[in-house]
């Protein structure tokens, strides 16, 4: 199927879940807690767009399909996206616009503290995805993108705590990333023995 034509799908397929929150919504649909419904949903989904990211790579190299690369920017954009619901349902359904109030819960309660830094990580991430700054930052951009690591790390421990259980779904996301992140440094590692021996050139007049 050619990009022109996949692409749209997976943009469109991307937004479902965002759909489904708003029909949900409108129609009644978010259970007898419409607030957690929406705040756990919108966190779920920016987890699985992180983890979903993150596989990307590993694909192509397993696979060889090196057209999967062409949307990692728009499936980690997505996870920003949903990441960004999350926390304004925090903000507006949880906290009520009390921003003070909204800081004080962030330094006493880890789990909360995790998904803000979480957030915070993933805002430049977001803010750089563009072609310009990928010119202007040059080989900083590749670096600077490596903070989606931590993102996800503390993202998953955001959810873990938050649901305060150590079973199910919680340790099911927890275990793919880090299957995913350690994927990477055997990967890395291989790749660091593989690399030949340079030894240096001889002095000439020695």
């Amino acid at each position: 199927m050619p990009k022109a034509v996949f692409k749209p799908l997976v943009f469109a397929a991307a937004l479902i879940p965002a759909g489904w929150l708003v029909w949900a919504t409108f129609t009644g649909n978010l259970g007898v807690n419409p607030a957690e419904t929406i705040q756990l949903q919108t966190g779920l989904w920016a987890l699985r767009f992180l983890l979903v990211t993150l596989a990307v790579t590993p694909l192509r190299r397993i696979t060889g399909w090196n057209v999967v690369i062409q949307y990692r920017r728009m499936l980690g954009l997505f996870a920003f996206f949903y990441a960004s619901l999350h926390f304004a349902s925090y903000i507006v359904l949880d906290q009520y616009f009390a921003f003070g109030a909204m800081l004080a819960d962030v330094a006493k309660r880890p789990f909360i503290t995790f998904g803000f830094t979480a957030f915070l990580l993933m805002l430049p991430l977001a803010l750089t995805s563009t072609k310009g700054w990928i010119r202007r930052l040059g080989r900083r951009w590749q670096a600077l993108h490596r903070l989606v690591y931590p993102a996800a790390v503390f993202a998953a421990i955001h959810f873990i705590w938050k649901v305060k259980v150590v079973v199910g779904d919680p340790v099911l996301y927890a275990g793919i990333l880090a299957v995913l992140l350690g994927f990477r440094v055997v990967w890395s590692l291989r790749r660091t023995r593989r690399a030949p021996i340079r030894t240096p050139s001889p002095v000439h007049g020695a």
